[in-house]
């Protein structure tokens, strides 16, 4: 009798053992998601051949570098021909002006004796045939000088249409240099050195993940309790350990969506729930694009 006493109470101490471990046991995560950044394609604004091509996949670029060079020898001998047009029409506005300058002084003259003429002919000592040859060599000077503003209008809009074209030509110079638009990693490549690329073609794909974002998804009772700003933690498996670090919710869905799949909450019965981002510093770039991780709310809240 004292043995099965002994044995009914071992049985009790180990199923209260069992009872306080589940007790004790660390509540399971708040939600689901994946890593996520903002990925921006670069590609080429001029169309040539790549006489540079810098990026390679997982090396870090700083903004502003030059990562890539198109050939610019075209568009050099266009700025070229450009330039000389240029001169050509200012030239011809100086030597129209400086002709105009000529008629001018002709004009005066012939204005001042067609009135004289014409004072003469009123006093019967000039012929109408001089009164005619007088008001002749005037009416020709004014359509001369006319027809020489004309010219110089004509060559003035050469000259700002080859400085237009210039100034387009040096544009597109500039633009064979493709400067890296943010400081990141490059996740791939999709041309090499020495191919020939045309405007707007794809060059590499670049992202930002010093910070990164986690998309995940929560029920309508868990987004009672979640505002912006507020913190979590975010555990993922890295080199077989688990990892956490700090997150920041920054957006909040204010509309509800079906469940996606693989379902991402934590009520697996739920059919609407609503997305969240969650903003999380990566530093190493341990969290890379697409890691599963898991989420579990804290009570920070981030200062705004």
């Amino acid at each position: 009798m004292r043995r099965t006493h002994r044995l009914l109470a071992q049985a009790l101490a180990a199923s209260g053992a069992m009872v306080v471990a589940g007790c004790n046991k660390a509540p399971g995560p708040d939600a689901f998601g994946n890593v996520e950044a903002t990925e921006v394609v670069v590609g080429a604004q001029t169309a040539g051949q790549l006489k540079a091509f810098e990026p390679l996949e997982g090396q870090h670029i700083a903004a502003g570098d030059v990562v890539a060079v198109v050939d610019t020898s075209a568009l050099v001998l266009q700025l070229r021909e450009a330039a000389s047009e240029r001169a050509t029409s200012d030239a011809r506005v100086n030597e129209t002006a400086r002709q105009l300058g000529v008629l001018e002084s002709q004009r005066d003259i012939a204005e001042r004796d067609y009135e004289r003429t014409k004072r003469l002919f009123a006093q019967q000592a000039a012929t109408s045939q001089q009164l005619d040859q007088a008001e002749r060599d005037y009416k020709t000077l004014l359509a001369q000088i006319e027809a020489g503003h004309a010219e110089v209008r004509t060559a003035s809009v050469d000259v700002s249409s080859n400085d237009a074209r210039a100034a387009q030509i040096r544009d597109q110079i500039r633009r064979s240099r493709v400067s890296n638009p943010l400081g990141g990693t490059v996740l791939t490549t999709y041309t090499k050195r020495g191919e020939f690329v045309q405007v707007g073609q794809p060059l590499y794909k670049i992202a930002s993940l010093d910070t990164v974002e986690l998309r995940a998804y929560v029920t309508q009772p868990q987004l009672a309790q979640l505002r912006l700003g507020k913190g979590a933690d975010v555990t993922f498996d890295s080199a077989g350990t688990h990892q956490t670090l700090p997150g920041v919710v920054s957006w909040i869905s204010s509309q509800a969506e079906f469940t996606p799949t693989p379902i991402q909450t934590r009520d697996e019965r739920t059919n609407l729930v609503y997305a969240i981002k969650l903003r999380v510093p990566n530093p190493n770039g341990v969290l890379k694009i697409g890691m599963p991780v898991d989420v579990r709310f804290t009570t920070v809240t981030a200062s705004r």
